[in-house]
């Protein structure tokens, strides 16, 4: 395959990527395989129409994940209220091993959360982001952040039981 520098470059980055991209867009769709594909491939697709300018800054993954998310949080307002994914995740989807129980039950109990109280969850503790850099991928404030989290965290306590290790114990 012949290509030019920026079309190698861009390539190394979706193949390390693209893994990481898929599951954290499976944990924001709560499991729905077929929308974080399609999530991810449009992820993908802007970041390449970009890729010129993207590869310049300091932490183009950072910049990736910011994409998916805004992208899945515009697809959720264009989305029916009514309209709900279904399926299930499919054996070899989400970590190695684990508890295909429990993890089923984590993915409906996102599923549950408003669309941004989801992206919130996944961000700051799937993805590892401060407050700041959650507000920024989110293009919302730090007190929207921190509210949201506190919310969609007892939401998510609500629904599993108290404390995940009383679930996943029980």
């Amino acid at each position: 395959m012949r290509g030019t520098g920026r079309d190698a470059e861009y390539l190394e980055f979706a193949t390390v990527r693209s893994g990481h991209l898929y599951r954290s867009a499976c944990l924001l769709t709560s499991g729905d395989t077929h929308l974080a594909e399609d999530l991810t491939q449009e992820t993908l697709g802007r970041m390449y129409a970009l890729w010129g300018r993207i590869s310049r800054i300091d932490n183009p993954a950072a910049y990736a994940q910011t994409v998916l998310v805004r992208t899945f949080l515009s697809q959720q307002r264009r989305r029916s209220a009514a309209e709900r994914p279904v399926g299930d995740v499919p054996d070899g989807a989400g970590a190695p091993g684990g508890d295909p129980e429990l993890r089923m039950t984590l993915l409906q109990a996102l599923g549950r959360l408003a669309p941004k109280d989801r992206a919130v969850i996944v961000l700051r503790y799937w993805e590892d982001r401060s407050i700041e850099e959650t507000a920024d991928a989110m293009n919302v404030s730090s007190a929207a952040v921190r509210t949201r989290s506190v919310r969609a965290l007892a939401k998510l306590r609500e629904q599993l039981g108290g404390t995940l290790v009383a679930f996943a114990s029980g």
